[in-house]
């Protein structure tokens, strides 16, 4: 349901965060934008193409991040989003909860799926601007289509367009790293997953005030909605079109380099017999050649690579499959509220808001979180695990809504508690392009993971499970996590003492940094584990 996950738009800013895909989100892959952004460590020192191009017009790339900060404020105020799954169930549309559980909801994790990887590609290929304008466009038919659908299918296609909206978040995430030079990269991204977090904060906070207080109709708030949205496509239209992207125009712009340079020592014999030197090489050996050497090919093999990292694996994995239940629980929470409350009271804006701002501070706090990671990252992880299969437990078994309220708080803060450190785990040793295929990858990975199981527990055409039944799934699902967490950490904990000298300390497995701060990297050629250089 799309008013499930409203608060996403501001935590991992997921898949939070990210992804994010193009580069990290700390919070939230939510329909709104959980995913929001985090910024990869390795980011903030990567060289760029020209060091001082910002610095020559300082106020002109000032004024396109505070524009870019203000539309992401501006699109995140849908002030009925929360409320969505209560207007489904009102008798304003009349859709029953099975219908809403069994056959509405799960097509937003499909639609998100099948989504993903072009929206990708696009966001790079086309340069952003372009993919916004498409997110503007879906929110608008989103909105519309709620006022003015009345039967299953335009709500099908209502979920449709949501999961769009979801797939199109990496431009916004990545935009503003086009705009300033990498120096400035972890500055800007706190900006902008600031100005989302308020965005959602305020959203669900004038949300409840016209339900609580100004007794306000679904119907008219969903038409409010729909104003802040067609205004914020209006401001999507505006933003400045970037000159380059992370991967194809990127390279486009090196072979352009690399063509004028050949061309500018050019020897004799080709100004003397200029026809030959104009004979191209055989095609298909240009080709194939081009194509085992691009950076995104070789950027592929070398996430192969790094799967050997026992670090990585670990937070990707964590990414992986701890996102996937977080996002279920936000997709489905909405629906179990209901159920507790039968529509008699909704506070649905009030709860989204202290769980933005729950999961704000947690982050916030993340980074002044000082351990070894490498020793007690199993341990740390399972204990949140097991926290968060506990509230889970108690909100599918509760009969008390407020309880429901506080235990969805707790459980929300807790995920995004590590969303920053896995974050900074994953990023620290990577390049900024290496960054964003990992994300996008564990993205990708996780929404194929949710598909599967909505396919099997939700869907009318599997086990078509009622909602209390689905939270008592995911509470397995985390207890099972939680033992195979607490399994690795006994695992590491004995290998690291085994290892330690008697004279204290260790001689292996140097102490990773725990703050959110920047990896350096030595050249603008880094050079890959499989033997190939990828410029950055």
């Amino acid at each position: 349901m799309v008013a499930e996950v409203t608060a996403g738009s501001g935590d991992k800013l997921e898949e939070e965060k990210a992804m994010d895909l193009k580069v990290p989100v700390s919070e939230n892959t939510e329909r709104h934008e959980d995913g929001d952004m985090a910024v990869c460590a390795s980011e903030a020192v990567t060289p760029s193409e020209d060091p001082t191009e910002e610095s020559r017009e300082p106020i002109k790339w000032e004024w396109a991040v505070i524009f870019l900060c203000f539309y992401g404020f501006m699109s995140s105020i849908k002030p009925g989003e929360p409320f969505i799954t209560p207007y489904l169930l009102s008798p304003e549309k009349n859709f029953t909860r099975e219908q809403v559980t069994n056959e509405i909801t799960p097509v937003l994790t499909y639609s998100y799926m099948a989504v993903l990887v072009p929206a990708f590609l696009l966001t790079d290929l086309l340069r952003y601007k372009p993919v916004l304008i498409i997110q503007g466009i879906s929110q608008v038919v989103i909105w519309l289509i709620l006022l003015l659908g009345t039967n299953l299918i335009e709500m099908q296609f209502m979920e449709f367009f949501y999961g769009i909206t979801m797939a199109c978040r990496v431009a916004y995430s990545s935009y503003i790293f086009s705009l300033v030079s990498p120096v400035l990269y972890q500055r800007v991204a706190g900006y902008s997953r600031s100005s989302v977090l308020l965005g959602v904060f305020t959203s669900s906070v004038l949300g409840q005030l016209c339900i609580s207080l100004g007794n306000m109709r679904f119907y008219t708030l969903s038409a409010v909605s729909l104003g802040f949205v067609s205004f914020g496509l209006l401001l999507a239209m505006w933003l400045p079109w970037p000159k380059r992207s992370m991967f194809f125009n990127r390279m486009k712009n090196q072979e352009q380099r690399e063509l004028a340079a050949t061309g500018a020592t050019k020897s004799e014999l080709d100004q003397m017999n200029p026809k030959a030197s104009r004979l191209p090489p055989p095609a298909s050996t240009c080709s194939a050649s081009c194509w085992k050497d691009s950076v995104l090919v070789q950027m592929l093999l070398e996430v192969r690579n790094l799967v050997r990292r026992p670090n990585l694996r670990l937070w990707s994995l964590w990414w992986v499959f701890n996102s996937t239940g977080y996002y279920l629980v936000l997709f489905y929470v909405h629906i179990l509220w209901n159920k507790v409350t039968d529509n008699k009271t909704v506070y649905n804006g009030g709860v989204e808001a202290a769980s933005t701002l729950l999961s704000a501070a947690t982050s916030f706090m993340a980074g002044f979180v000082k351990i070894r990671w490498n020793v007690w990252s199993e341990l740390v992880i399972g204990v949140i695990t097991a926290v968060q299969a506990g509230l889970l437990l108690l909100m599918g078994t509760t009969g008390n809504i407020w309880v429901c309220y506080v235990a969805y708080i707790l459980f929300r803060g807790f995920y995004q508690f590590l969303v920053p450190i896995a974050t900074f785990q994953i990023a620290s040793s990577l390049t900024k392009e290496l960054c964003a295929l990992v994300f996008g990858i564990n993205t990708f990975l996780g929404t194929i993971l949710k598909t599967i199981i909505n396919l099997i527990f939700s869907d009318k055409r599997g086990l078509a499970m009622d909602v209390h039944s689905q939270f008592k799934v995911y509470f397995i699902y985390f207890t099972l996590l939680t033992v195979t967490y607490f399994a690795c950490a006994a695992v590491v904990i004995y290998r690291h003492h085994r290892n330690q000298p008697q004279g204290g300390g260790t001689a292996s497995d140097p102490e990773l940094p725990a703050e959110l701060s920047a990896a350096a990297l030595s050249s603008e050629d880094e050079l890959l584990s499989n033997s190939k250089s990828a410029k950055v």
